[in-house]
């Protein structure tokens, strides 16, 4: 056998984890939640197209880092995820979030080594009853890259309405005066954390209730951004 014949070789590796998730497929059939190819949780190609883009903008002072475009199979993936109980594609989007996580750490004002406190934007009462569970919180769980959020660090004093199909200035009329923060962010330098950001008006309420509490705002981090819309 030559070197050429050996390189030429699959690793064994891949094609032990094909096998397992074969035989996985058989038992509990999946379909890809990025194109609905059958047998994986998410092909090979939509997993590519995860792959991040980090970029930022800014929101009334606040830096957002984001890592993918909300469109195409990020869209999907992150609409599979929270509006169909995908829960299996939560590993695949920490690690979108991730990058974003750490720009906005990192990107903020100088916090003397502590790490950033991440702050969750709230669900509403119906988005909790449909899902029974935070899912920017369980994304942000599997990503390890700062400390556990603070339960219950913002608030929502009043229900507000779905933001989606809103323009920027009812989103903003929307959100505004929407959020209280915890007291116990006093002296705190957070980093806000989010789905998607959009016209910015969730963060920009996040980030006043926060100050308005005594803390600080490093930045905020999305898994997703929606281009913005000019006249």
């Amino acid at each position: 056998m030559t070197i050429s014949d050996t390189r030429s070789r699959p690793s064994p590796l891949p094609l032990l984890r094909d096998a397992v998730l074969d035989a996985a497929a058989v038992l509990l059939p999946v379909s890809c939640a990025g194109c609905s190819a059958p047998d994986r949780s998410l092909c090979a190609d939509c997993t590519r197209a995860l792959t991040q883009d980090l970029r930022s903008r800014t929101v009334q002072g606040v830096t957002v880092w984001s890592s993918l475009d909300y469109a195409d199979v990020p869209r999907a993936v992150l609409l599979a995820y929270k509006d169909a109980g995908r829960v299996d594609t939560t590993r695949a989007l920490a690690r979108s979030l991730r990058p974003a996580l750490a720009a906005a750490h990192d990107g903020g004002p100088p916090g003397h080594g502590v790490p950033s406190v991440p702050v969750l934007i709230p669900s509403t009462r119906a988005a909790w009853r449909k899902r029974g569970y935070h899912p920017t919180g369980a994304v942000l769980a599997r990503t390890r890259v700062l400390p556990p959020p603070l339960w219950r660090a913002l608030r929502l004093t009043r229900q507000t309405a779905d933001q989606a199909g809103l323009g920027s200035a009812a989103r903003a009329g929307n959100r505004a005066g929407s959020m209280v923060a915890s007291r116990r962010l006093r002296g705190r330098r957070c980093v806000i954390v989010d789905d998607i950001v959009t016209s910015g008006a969730t963060i920009a309420e996040a980030a006043r209730a926060i100050t308005a509490a005594g803390g600080s705002v490093a930045g905020a981090a999305t898994i997703a951004r929606t281009p913005l819309r000019r006249r």
